[in-house]
């Protein structure tokens, strides 16, 4: 155990992190090989291991700090901040990691792992062993891809569960979107939780001024939609009727 105290300060590492601690590439193959064996540390992928608790027998590092640190531009994005920020309504097996470096979805520790796209100059924020995206910049990504990650009623759910934010970031995360039918669907979610989100006529005003114009469906989804002409989307009937009835669904199974 001589190098497990220095590798339980860093929770996680890859080779050559190990190689630089202790001196040479052999010694980092042998000191792997060895309390990879003993228990000491695990693999979560090719190339990066965790170090395991001697008391608790798990990772010393939470799927957020795995996640974060699997390269060095990776952060926690869109469902899996709003659960770091602890305003998940539901914790999902999955973690969201925004990351320049390609890799394939892998699982370790009954935790799915997948790469989502960094976009450019994203707003980011660190909590301890944490590197996630703000909490406006997870807001606008989270609206931006439901279909793909969550769908529109936990997004909402989780929208609901948020104190508060900022508009000044909420604005200048839309405009590095450059997305017409961003502003859109921001638009019209905004205004239909307008209790519960605060925002000031000059965030609606910003929404309608670069919305695309053209006529869109808010979600591919079966049942009735109504036109909002204001935003020139087609929408379920009642949003906060959709959560409900989403959460009447649930209790029912």
């Amino acid at each position: 155990m001589k190098h497990y105290e220095k590798l339980l300060e860093k929770g996680c590492f890859n080779r050559d992190e190990l190689t630089k601690l202790i001196g040479t590439e052999s010694a980092a193959k042998t000191v792997i090989y060895s309390y990879q064996k003993k228990g000491y540390i695990e693999r979560v992928k090719r190339d990066f291991y965790v170090v395991i608790s001697m008391e608790t027998k798990q990772p010393v590092l939470s799927r957020y700090q795995i996640g974060s640190n699997l390269f060095p531009d990776a952060c926690i994005s869109h469902h899996s901040a709003f659960e770091a920020f602890g305003y998940g309504n539901q914790v999902f097996y999955e973690c969201y990691v925004a990351t320049n470096s390609r890799f394939t979805d892998f699982e370790y520790d009954g935790v799915i792992y997948h790469r989502v796209e960094k976009k450019k100059d994203i707003d980011i924020v660190h909590q301890g062993k944490i590197r996630m995206t703000s909490i406006e910049q997870t807001v606008i990504d989270s609206i931006r891809d439901f279909e793909k990650i969550a769908g529109l009623e936990e997004v909402v759910r989780c929208l609901m569960l948020v104190p508060g934010l900022n508009e000044e970031k909420l604005i200048a995360c839309l405009k590095r979107n450059e997305n017409g039918f961003l502003y859109q669907k921001c638009g019209y979610i905004f205004e239909e939780l307008k209790n519960e989100i605060r925002l000031s006529d000059r965030f609606f005003e910003e929404c309608q001024r670069n919305s695309s114009g053209a006529k869109r469906y808010l979600m591919k989804a079966e049942g009735a939609n109504v036109f909002n002409e204001k935003w020139g989307l087609y929408t379920p009937l009642s949003l906060k009727g959709l959560i409900d009835k989403g959460v009447s669904d649930y209790d029912a199974v």
